[in-house]
């Protein structure tokens, strides 16, 4: 049986979590498994073309391309739409609710963030979303308790998938070389927390050799928009400033699926000095874990639950001192870092892309057998 799917979320060549999140279903859900589907991509104002798979664009402010997207999704069997509340139009997003209502087919609504402290507009724009929805995927445990504990919500239509991550490339388990490498990806901007890394850095130099630390990812698109690359700036004077400019790399280069998994590949660790207190999903956690590479973390709700069973390390928020003690225990104690390969080994298959778009496809199966046997 060939089921159709539409998506609706930001897509490439637009940069964004949503997007290579959205793109990555796609492949596994579309190109992979031989089903067919479409994608709605979300844009601030009128865009040049997309991928073939583009059918239409959801421009913010424009009804027209609300209900023309809604049209496009109805002549499938399943809506898979992606909520964060700054991609659509109208106030915290709320336009995103105009399209839910004018559904026919089934929708499943996947849950980037749960705010634990909303803003009562905000708590009425998810509660609504979520009524209008036929089912809710957060990804992870913590978000979904969010959802039962502090909005009106009918807990029997949230399920929880994982984001989703590549297969292991490489050979998973670190293998320190002359210079052992930590590794900090995604996209750059402040509350990024990079600047407590660089700082924890300049705390092991007496290490011989010293490890480098690199830095890889673009700027943001929207804090590129705001303030350029003064962020970027700040953490290179940072570093000259500290005496640690040799072993500090600010990679900003672009790279596809595979040139970022051999990146991954060769590091000994994975840094996240994530300065949230509140983030709930996070994709280089997901793959930084599936590619089995020992974790440090600050202690954001997804790092702690994801990492609790041995597969990483836990820090404060803007503490370099505790990341570069986490730092020289993992970066001196192989044995230490073996173990968290073992631990990750647990975990990481039910969080790679084929697993997780098993999931998507089962739950679209119920949405519309139940449909069909209303």
């Amino acid at each position: 049986m060939t089921i159709r799917f539409g998506f609706v979320s930001t897509y490439p060549p637009t940069i964004c979590g949503l997007a290579t999140f959205t793109s990555s279903l796609y492949s596994e859900l579309v190109t992979s498994s031989g089903h067919d589907g479409v994608v709605i991509r979300l844009v601030d104002s009128p865009a040049p073309p997309a991928g073939e798979e583009v059918a239409g664009d959801m421009i913010a402010g424009d009804s027209g391309s609300v209900f023309r997207a809604a049209d496009l999704l109805n002549d499938g069997d399943i809506a898979i739409v992606q909520h964060e509340y700054g991609v659509y139009g109208g106030r915290d997003g709320d336009e995103v609710l105009r399209l839910l209502d004018a559904l026919t087919v089934p929708s499943v609504v996947v849950l980037h963030t749960v705010l634990s402290a909303p803003t009562t507009h905000q708590r009425e724009v998810l509660e609504a979303l979520a009524a209008s929805a036929s089912a809710v995927v957060t990804m992870t445990a913590t978000a979904r308790g969010r959802l039962a504990n502090g909005y009106a919500v009918e807990m029997h239509k949230v399920s929880v998938i994982p984001h989703g991550a590549p297969p292991v490339r490489g050979r998973g388990l670190s293998v320190h070389s002359d210079r052992p490498t930590v590794l900090t990806w995604g996209l750059i901007g402040p509350g990024k927390g990079i600047e407590w890394g660089i700082e924890a850095m300049a705390r092991l130099t007496d290490l011989a050799p010293a490890p480098r630390y690199i830095v890889a990812g673009q700027t943001h698109p929207k804090v590129l928009l705001r303030e350029g690359e003064a962020y970027r700036g700040r953490l290179k004077a940072q570093a000259e400033r500290l005496g640690v400019a040799a072993n500090v790399t600010f990679d900003s280069r672009y790279r596809d699926n595979a040139a970022l998994g051999e990146l991954v590949d060769a590091a000994d660790v994975v840094l996240l000095p994530y300065d949230s207190t509140d983030q709930v999903t996070s994709g280089v956690l997901i793959e930084a874990v599936a590619a089995l590479k020992p974790v440090i973390a600050t202690r954001f709700p997804h790092a702690v639950e994801l990492l609790g069973d041995g597969a990483g390390l836990l820090v404060q928020q803007r503490n370099s001192a505790e990341m570069a003690t986490a730092l020289r225990t993992l970066l001196t104690e192989p044995a230490m870092t073996a173990g968290m390969a073992r631990a990750a080994v647990a975990t990481a298959p039910e969080l790679l892309w084929p697993a997780v778009a098993q999931r998507y496809l089962e739950l679209g199966l119920q949405l519309m057998n139940a449909r069909v046997a209303a």
